[in-house]
């Protein structure tokens, strides 16, 4: 009864949140507002202080360019994460971004947090923990293929088949739900982080260069393809001469970095051929007559769609803003917590 008192007190000052904690980006949806913030998953900290000095944007462009005892952190690997106290910094950064706007002394929100599929007991604990000592009052976890067919708004607790694609940044998430369940699904720590990797070993292998991440990414977003492309795209990639040291620009086309990352998007297609193969034939049906829908970042890369109708017999769709589906699904949980809890994983504690 106390803790119940206590708990509709601090919702009056508390704004409830829900969070796609992505290993690229984190976007954060407020409850009444939609999606507040985006920003990228890094931290700059200062090794000799152990000082925050930059959280999103402005750290991922401190990537490269800092002195040596300034390092930008990626707090998150492969969607899980790889250091819980900067992941709790972080955190509690957006949680005070959130809150800035009206006068709150001590924020405690109630926070519904997107985990991959395959997420252990102590990868889950240790989201609920960051989230905990970072100020939140309760916390939720939802899995990331259940959150982005709500967000792409799959009617995912009807007993039918849909089948949802999420390529982020660290993982894809391939899952097959029905009555508000996954019922079969692939969890492939291969996405878009991998690609920009294949980009930096080709360039490495073929030409000797040695690119950064954001170039990688950069050259990624202009030319990269899954298919073979009527118009031929091109754009200069920039880096250092690994023979002499010294900086070097050379043109690569799409046929280029298609090659580079042929492996890493065969991977993802088998993945979701695997998946398919264990779906139960009155699923399936369902499946060919609606479709397979594309979510995450990785869904706007060109032609990919199109190749993986092409290899699954199956037509495709990509959600709209693929990019947030994460952070809706999260949202849409967390506009009505008691009707959808259902689709939650079970909690370990809370405040």
């Amino acid at each position: 009864m106390k803790r119940n008192f206590f708990s509709k007190i601090l919702s009056r000052f508390s704004q409830d949140i829900g969070i796609d904690l992505g290993t690229a980006n984190t976007l954060v949806y407020v409850k009444g507002r939609g999606i507040v913030i985006r920003e990228p998953s890094v931290v700059a900290i200062n090794k000799k202080t152990k000082e925050i000095l930059a959280v999103g944007e402005e750290a991922k462009r401190m990537v490269g360019r800092t002195p040596a005892h300034i390092v930008a952190i990626r707090p998150l690997v492969d969607g899980v994460i790889s250091d819980f106290e900067i992941t709790e910094q972080m955190l509690r950064y957006f949680f005070d971004r959130v809150h800035r706007e009206r006068f709150t002394l001590l924020p405690r929100p109630r926070v519904v947090i997107g985990v991959p599929h395959n997420v252990t007991e102590v990868e889950r604990r240790a989201v609920e923990e960051s989230a905990i000592n970072a100020g939140a009052r309760e916390v939720y976890l939802i899995e990331e293929p259940i959150a982005s067919a709500i967000g792409a708004k799959l009617p995912i607790q009807d007993a039918t088949g849909s089948m949802i694609v999420d390529i982020g940044g660290g993982t894809t998430e391939v899952a097959v739900i029905s009555l508000g369940g996954v019922v079969a699904s692939r969890s492939l720590r291969v996405a878009g982080d991998e690609l920009n990797d294949d980009i930096i070993q080709y360039a490495r292998d073929k030409f000797n260069l040695l690119l950064g991440e954001r170039t990688a990414e950069e050259v990624k977003i202009k030319v990269g393809s899954a298919i073979d492309l009527k118009e031929k795209l091109e754009v200069p990639m920039r880096g250092r001469d690994l023979v002499t040291g010294l900086p070097r620009e050379i043109i690569v086309n799409d046929a280029q970095i298609r090659e580079a990352t042929k492996k890493s998007i065969n991977l993802i297609l088998e993945s979701i051929k695997v998946t398919m193969e264990e779906t139960p034939p009155e699923l399936l049906a369902d499946i060919m007559d609606r479709g397979i829908v594309l979510a995450g970042g990785g869904a706007l890369l060109r032609g990919l769609d199109r190749r993986i109708a092409n290899e699954t017999q199956t037509a495709v769709h990509i959600a709209d803003d693929p990019l947030t589906a994460v952070a809706r699904g999260a949202g849409i949980v967390l506009e009505d917590l008691d009707l959808l809890s259902e689709v939650l994983l079970p909690r370990e504690f809370n405040r």
